[in-house]
């Protein structure tokens, strides 16, 4: 800071707070100033910590898109080709990894490619899903959720740059991106699929409006259930080329001129060659390792108060934080969202809106009574009092660590539940309730004597956590005069 200027006929006292000291120590170490002007060794460093920073702020900011883009991806690579259905037959098994699926309902997945204009798909009655864009935001309800009410009907997807007149007779849906992403749900009827399976057959469809009034046949469906695909997000440098594609692949500026910015402060543009030097990749690569920490400590320990349903003294948490679109007194909660893309696949007003008697909900936990993480190798316990708060039936399902998808066991199935919406997996037996009506569930390697029915398989060597999802949830749930138990470490 210069001192001995001498005093001017304008000359007035200057704040020393709008002033820069010659020198500052800070966590990137001394940086060194002469009038204010950074040396040449401080701006290096401050570039260097900008580009670093950026790339951490695109992959937690990003994480939606990127894993719709792998959620679109591994379809495609298993032979699923777009504006046609994957219906997960025998519903969600642990052959393939997905991010926390239920393994309750048969799912149909799909994607709408628009890029070559509108789309018509006409939707079967007596389903319920979500559409949501390429960058993971919600879009539409189709089924029960949707305008259709569950009644089925004819759904008109139009793409960002459509123009032109729309016809009558549609539910119309316009979209801010090429590409969709949607799935739904199928329900057994006296706990038998084939009923749904065939009204998919008979009611679904998708065609380009061009050819609305035809004739069409029953769309391309391909059987998903035991087969081997990968749907969720790297968290190596390959997530960059895989966000690359995505933006190349959709309008300019398609998730907001901020993040836009972002990502081509990184260099990451519409219509340019994504080519970083050595510097810039090697930023890049410990950006996403960063980024990955960041994103599974915002995932499995929420430090936001309101994420637990019962305070921080309880594992039980939720990723709504916010509400479907993550917004607080108009604030995007920037953690809860990363939570909740890191870990799901789907976005809806219907899965977090208090419904009393329809609907779900959903509880999380990663760690034991003692704030411990989940271990494959012991024996846990977790108690759920009597009257569980459903009218359809309650499900505790087991996920990897790791991959956040279904834990791989001997059952393809890693999960329990009761209710008279509860659909019977080949082989599983009827979870058996305390003389007072209260029901323990069991976690670890083999069963605990005398409780294979209320067992639910884990693996030595390997991280698990659970989802508590209650279908139909009464007043209780949402009152908390109903509340899950901890888990307990057994042995």
């Amino acid at each position: 800071m210069t001192t001995n200027s001498p005093k001017m006929k304008m000359t007035t006292p200057i704040p020393e707070e709008i002033t820069t000291p010659d020198s500052v120590d800070t966590r990137l170490g001394t940086l060194r100033f002469s009038n204010g002007m950074p040396d040449r060794s401080t701006i290096d460093t401050v570039y260097e910590n900008i580009d670093f920073a950026r790339a951490v702020d695109v992959f937690l900011n990003c994480i939606p898109g990127v894993s719709l883009w792998t959620a679109r991806k591994g379809p495609r690579d298993a032979g699923v080709p777009d504006n046609t259905l994957m219906t997960m037959e025998t519903n969600m098994d642990s052959t393939g990894m997905y991010l926390t699926p239920n393994t309750v309902t048969p799912q149909s997945w799909f994607t709408l490619n628009l890029k070559n204009g509108p789309i018509v798909m006409e939707v079967p009655p007596k389903v319920l899903g979500p559409v949501d864009d390429a960058w993971f935001r919600y879009v539409a309800d189709i089924g029960y959720a949707g305008p259709d009410k569950g009644k089925g009907g004819k759904y008109l997807f139009l793409p960002p740059d459509y123009n032109e007149d729309v016809p009558d007779g549609y539910f119309v849906v316009k979209s801010p991106t090429y590409g969709l992403w949607g799935a739904w749900r199928n329900f057994a009827v006296d706990g038998d699929v084939q009923p749904a399976l065939d009204n998919i057959k008979k009611y679904a469809r998708i065609y380009p409006l061009t050819e609305a009034g035809k004739k069409h046949d029953a769309v391309k469906n391909k059987n998903g259930s035991f087969v081997q695909l990968n749907t969720i997000p790297p968290n190596t440098y390959l997530f960059w080329e895989y966000l690359n594609e995505l933006v190349q692949d959709e309008p300019a500026g398609s998730f907001g001129p901020q993040v836009t910015g972002q990502m081509a402060a990184i260099g990451i543009v519409k219509g340019t060659k994504f080519d970083p030097d050595a510097r810039m990749k090697k930023i890049l690569t410990e950006a996403v390792a960063v980024g990955n920490a960041t994103a599974r400590a915002m995932t499995f320990q929420p430090r936001d108060e309101a994420a637990y349903f019962y305070g921080k003294k309880s594992a039980w948490y939720t990723p709504f934080v916010g509400g479907y679109a993550f917004l607080v007194d108009g604030a995007r909660m920037l953690d809860a969202r990363t939570n909740f893309h890191y870990f799901a696949t789907g976005i809806t007003p219907a899965m977090e809106q208090k419904s009393v008697g329809s609907g779900s909900q959903y509880a999380c936990a990663a760690k034991d009574s003692k704030g411990r993480w989940l271990d494959g190798s012991k024996t846990y316990q977790l108690h759920l009092p009597a009257n569980i708060p459903q009218k359809n039936f309650w499900s505790v399902t087991v996920y990897d660590s790791q991959t956040r998808s279904l834990l791989q066991t001997d059952n393809p199935y890693p999960s329990i539940g009761a209710g008279s919406g509860y659909p019977k997996h080949k082989g599983a037996r009827d979870v058996q309730q305390n003389a007072d009506g209260s029901t323990d569930v069991y976690f670890a390697p083999t069963a605990p004597n005398g409780k294979e029915s209320n067992w639910i398989q884990t693996v030595p060597g390997r991280g698990w956590f659970p989802i508590l999802r209650l279908y139909s949830p009464l007043e209780p749930w949402f009152d908390k005069s109903w509340q899950p138990g901890e888990i307990e470490l057994i042995s």
